[in-house]
């Protein structure tokens, strides 16, 4: 894992990220996210009632169990993964000691740490308020703007919009460096006002681990919580048709998806949990083979976004393997730990979003795909609680290979 902890390399690591995230022109300010270690809760938005965070009330029944979650990135279907914590955190029965997230699951899993410093209902409500953010600057500056007609007829399916087909065209036509030369990225913003890094840095009690993938060596690049900026989750976040690439001590990086979605191996090796959720976004299964074009390059998109994935899935059986049939010496095996996986599919839940709705903004959506992670999370745990810190609740060949 190619992480560095000494502190003049984290400094410099902060000091040329947010240089490269802020661009030539910066964007509007927004308001400093508040002070977990001061605070005495996470500041909550303002919003209208149909924005207002959820209850939060903490389950303390039955046994706390530690375990790490793996969230998939995928653009504003990360709300999804929103959900699945949200009840993961509601629920209470679980611990959550590391996470580890790429592109939109770097985004859940910087808010989440954070608001964890406080606790469960800080980390709930710091999401909420994120994602309440995204709706907004989606309001304020998304290229994709449906037009009154558009709304009626086809709601939050933005694929079938005359913005979207404009923004397609224009994507695939001209470079990031065109289009946008200023390097504006409103998601820079959100993610300030929503994380104080400085304070994450310092106080994080949740072990996390951010990927993204360095342009020049085609390798992926890890970034625990020590190095972990603003800018670290945008290079994470950074699809180089819609980004310029951000740099991050001398190297250049774009999305995590490429190598990772998300990375597993840091939570095997510096967690004390044998227990990880992965929380899927991307399909890995569809009835039938696409005909529309829209659909066959849906399609492409989450198999590529899969792959990573499933490879290092296959590493993970070959040493259950080893270990399950004594292939490994005595002395041995007390180094190696046997990892119980689990996973929360999202092969239903997404079935019927196309690759447009990633870059859906509209709160509606969001809070759609918030409630449909909510019931497969609750789902999962009435299924799967008692087998963690037991056994995997997940058939890693039948599944995944």
């Amino acid at each position: 894992m190619a992480t560095s902890r000494n502190p003049a390399t984290r400094a410099a690591v902060r000091k040329t990220a947010e240089k490269s995230a802020s661009g030539s022109n910066p964007s509007p300010k927004t308001a400093a996210a508040p002070s977990i270690s001061d605070a005495p809760s996470a500041k909550r938005a303002s919003a209208p009632d149909s924005a207002a965070a959820p209850s939060i009330k903490t389950s303390t029944t039955g046994q706390r169990k530690k375990v790490s979650l793996a969230l998939q990135g995928g653009g504003a279907h990360g709300a999804f993964a929103w959900g699945v914590m949200d009840k993961i955190l509601e629920d209470g029965r679980l611990e959550i000691e590391g996470l580890s997230g790429t592109s939109a699951g770097s985004m859940n899993a910087a808010v989440a740490a954070y608001g964890l410093i406080k606790g469960p209902e800080c980390a709930r409500e710091a999401l909420h308020n994120f994602w309440l953010a995204i709706s907004r600057a989606g309001e304020r500056f998304s290229p994709l703007q449906q037009t009154p007609w558009e709304k009626f007829f086809h709601g939050w399916k933005i694929e079938h919009s005359m913005a979207n087909q404009m923004f397609k065209f224009m994507s695939h036509q001209l470079s990031p460096y065109q289009i946008n030369p200023s390097n504006f990225n409103p998601l820079k913003d959100v993610l300030e006002a929503s994380v104080d890094f400085d304070e994450l840095e310092k106080h994080s009690k949740t072990k996390l681990f951010i990927t993204a993938t360095n342009v020049r060596t085609g390798k992926a690049r890890v970034f625990d919580a020590p190095e972990v900026t603003a800018a670290v989750c945008l290079a994470s976040a950074c699809l180089p048709y819609l980004f310029q690439a951000v740099e991050i001590e001398g190297e250049h990086y774009w999305d995590g998806g490429f190598m990772g979605n998300p990375v597993l191996y840091p939570l095997f090796y510096n967690t004390e949990s044998r227990d990880v959720i992965i929380v899927h976004i991307n399909p890995i299964e569809r009835p039938g083979p696409p005909t529309a074009i829209e659909d066959i390059f849906n399609r492409i998109n989450e198999i590529s976004f899969n792959t990573s994935l499933i490879k290092e899935l296959r590493a993970v059986a070959f040493v259950q393997k080893m270990m399950e049939e004594g292939w490994i010496k005595d002395e041995y095996r007390s180094r190696m730990k046997y990892v119980l996986m689990h996973s929360i599919r999202a092969d239903n839940a997404m079935a019927d979003l196309s690759v447009a709705t990633k870059f859906a903004w509209q709160w509606e959506f969001l809070t759609m795909l918030r409630d449909r992670g909510r019931t497969y999370a609750q789902q999962w745990l009435n299924e799967n609680y008692d087998h963690v810190g037991v056994r995997s609740s997940v058939n890693i060949h039948k599944e995944f290979l």
